[in-house]
């Protein structure tokens, strides 16, 4: 794929190295040139200095032709003028935005833009490893970010169902990996447990 990361930060700079190592086609574009030095001496992606959202800075990076924008800056409304330019007038494919202030989610999903947002998924990581020692996923579905919990089998539910799984207000039960990979996922009906089973639950968090 051809991909576009706006924004040179931390963020910007490992997804672009981790993007191009995967084999993708990757251009970065930052304001500030100094952020160019954190890509790796090895990144031979496309550079460009300028204001993100310029049309003609764009078109020098290649988004008439990209498959994928990802726009990545520290500020937020930045991010949604970028991805606002890429969809509209340049009809990028798939462009994702990150926002740093949950309650700007509503108006991001109101232009129809898919977000993550770190601050929902960052509290929603330290509350699950706090108070449970479990750990998460994180999935895009649309505008919004899905969370999978993994719970391995305590001995409360040994030789139970998965009726017997308590769930948060807002949590679904997805299914049950199986000691031998194997994921069996829940159709409504309750699901046998057995020794070395990790049972997945799934919830919506921004």
């Amino acid at each position: 794929m051809n991909i576009l990361v706006i924004g040179c930060g931390k963020v910007g700079s490992n997804l672009a190295r981790r993007l191009e190592q995967e084999g993708h086609e990757v251009a970065v574009v930052d304001k500030n040139p100094d952020n160019f030095e954190r890509l790796s001496d090895d990144f031979d992606g496309l550079t460009v200095t300028g204001v993100p959202f310029d049309e003609d800075v764009l078109r020098e990076a290649g988004v008439e032709n990209c498959d994928a924008l990802a726009a990545v800056t520290p500020d937020d409304n930045t991010n949604i003028m970028v991805a606002q330019v890429a969809r509209e007038i340049f009809h990028v494919p798939a462009v994702l935005s990150r926002i740093y202030d949950p309650q700007r989610k509503d108006v991001f999903a109101h232009f129809g833009l898919h977000t993550v947002c770190p601050t929902n998924l960052t509290v929603d990581a330290i509350t699950q490893s706090l108070t449970t020692g479990e750990t998460s996923r994180y999935m895009t579905v649309g505008s919004s970010t899905v969370s999978y919990r993994y719970m391995p089998l305590g001995d409360e539910l040994y030789a139970r169902n998965t009726d017997a799984v308590v769930l948060g207000r807002q949590e679904q039960l997805f299914g049950v990996l199986r000691e031998s990979t194997v994921l069996e996922l829940y159709r409504g009906k309750a699901i046998d447990l057995q020794p070395g089973d990790t049972i997945i639950t799934m919830q919506v968090v921004d």
